[in-house]
């Protein structure tokens, strides 16, 4: 399979960033992607909501449907997905982004700040691929992508944050044992995550516009997202992908389109877990 056209992608945290971007690239084929994320009603320091995602998408080429999800709640849950076969005809492609961080240690990291990375790291992505898997056993070439890291077992990736590390490594633990679950039935899963710090609107968050300067663009995880999705479920499964080396394998090795100012001299800064 080489494009998405036709094909109906679930994509959560979908009103901005990274979960935009996947839906864009997936738009330019011609897919339908259901916009499943909180955002309303636009936030004073984050732009973007479900609807204006959704405009963005049907001007790449495709057909959108916004849905306001709260991954943490399962009622939600199960009516943005049934809304979504209803609407479509199915499911195919499911992408778990939505995701919560807090960077900071045991003794500073309240119990509400990890509960809610737990809710929505762990439990939004068990809750939204356990409803969507027994539509996605329907699908031609069904697909789970988490973006979460490779499960690389270091100190130094837990120490500094140890709640954060534990949430987006839960995410992983999904792909591990639901690939091998799930292989009779055809359904992929596997996990995405970015060489160096993506240009978003959390990134600034943590550390400021400037840091922008050493991030690499959105698009990268799009087009890395558009060639896992686009290869045969059967074969391609239980993989923790790195964006640049998904690139790669497909023959791409400039990536200075991908950054985000074209100061090539700049160091980029690296992502976590990597």
């Amino acid at each position: 399979m080489t494009d998405l056209k036709g094909k109906t992608l679930f994509i959560t945290g979908a009103s901005r960033g990274i979960g935009l971007a996947i839906g864009k690239r997936a738009a330019r084929d011609g897919a339908n992607v259901v916009v499943a994320a909180k955002t309303a009603e636009a936030h004073s320091k984050l732009a973007g909501t479900i609807y204006s995602a959704a405009e963005e998408i049907e001007d790449a080429g495709g057909k959108a449907l916004p849905i306001v999800v709260d991954v943490r709640d399962e009622d939600t849950v199960t009516a943005a997905i049934e809304k979504a076969v209803e609407t479509f005809g199915g499911i195919d492609i499911l992408i778990n982004n939505a995701s919560a961080i807090s960077l900071t240690g045991t003794l500073q990291t309240p119990m509400k700040r990890f509960d809610l990375m737990h809710q929505i790291n762990v439990r939004g992505t068990y809750l939204c691929s356990q409803k969507a898997i027994p539509y996605l056993k329907k699908s031609k070439n069904p697909h789970v992508l988490n973006l979460s890291p490779p499960l690389n077992f270091e100190t130094r990736w837990f120490a500094p944050h140890v709640a954060y590390s534990m949430a987006k490594y839960g995410m992983s633990l999904c792909v591990l044992g639901m690939s091998e679950e799930f292989k009779r039935d055809g359904i992929a899963f596997n996990a995405l995550w970015p060489r160096t710090a993506i240009a978003t609107a959390a990134m600034d968050l943590i550390g400021g516009p400037e840091v922008r300067r050493k991030c690499r663009k959105v698009e990268i995880m799009a087009d890395a997202a558009h060639i896992i999705l686009t290869r045969p479920a059967r074969e391609f499964s239980g993989n923790f992908c790195i964006d640049d080396e998904v690139l790669a394998s497909t023959g791409v090795s400039d990536l200075a389109r991908y950054r985000f100012d074209n100061v090539t001299e700049r160091e980029l800064l690296p992502d976590f877990f990597v």
